[in-house]
């Protein structure tokens, strides 16, 4: 579990495939290096991997085939700087929201535009996932926890968030451009909702008292191709 605060940037030095599916990936990152344990997890750019080796500065996770074929992390290539967090321990505060490190998806950004000091990023997402953003939700960007601004629309595929100083400085996001790739993790919250949903469906329930697709719609949930 972890919440979406960036501990630090590190850089990649190191990716190699090992055979059978999995890829080695080395990190240089000596402010948590030190302290990693053999099997403690890592969420790198919002990917939550396992550490198989730390040392000098580095560490090393393996990256089986369902993480590189659903994340950014399959073109990652050394000199990358990336997102790092270590896992949420308990009694940790939880500043972000609550984010698993399961990536959904790997999005696009579309649009940047600067307001101020701030920006505010589009990133477009493909349809099926888009129905687990809502405005003011939240939402995991490489491994970023943002909010919602606007979100998807029957007919349009993106969603906007905002970006203040401290985090495009302190992130990876302030390296983004048009067109980059991001790692995309929608809320929890909304995984169990479609979850409910589908069973409520398959049982076919039609008491009013139960969610159905149509009531959230109406509370704004983009539901896109799931109904």
């Amino acid at each position: 579990m972890f919440t979406g605060l960036v501990e630090c940037v590190g850089v990649v030095r190191s990716v190699s495939y090992e055979g059978g599916g999995v890829h080695r990936i080395g990190i240089h990152a000596p402010s948590i290096a030190g302290d990693l344990k053999l099997g403690e997890s890592v969420a790198v750019a919002g990917a939550c991997l396992t550490v198989v080796e730390s040392w000098d500065g580095m560490f090393y996770a393996q990256m089986m085939s369902e993480t590189t074929g659903t994340t950014k992390l399959s073109s990652v290539k050394p000199g990358d700087r990336v997102n790092l967090e270590r896992a949420l321990r308990a009694g940790d505060r939880l500043g972000g929201h609550m984010v698993l490190g399961h990536v959904d998806c790997v999005g696009k950004v579309s649009g940047i535009t600067n307001e101020g000091s701030t920006r505010k990023f589009w990133i477009t997402v493909p349809w099926d996932i888009s129905w687990g953003i809502a405005p003011k939700g939240s939402i995991t960007v490489d491994g970023v926890s943002l909010t919602v601004i606007d979100a998807p629309g029957k007919f349009d595929e993106s969603f906007s968030v905002g970006l203040i100083p401290t985090t495009l400085r302190d992130t990876t996001m302030g390296d983004l451009a048009e067109g980059h790739r991001v790692n995309i993790e929608i809320d929890v919250l909304a995984r169990y909702a479609a979850r409910l949903l589908g069973f409520e469906a398959e049982t076919n329930r039609s008491d009013e008292s139960h969610l159905t697709w149509e009531k959230l719609e109406e509370y704004g949930w983009p539901t896109g191709g799931l109904k």
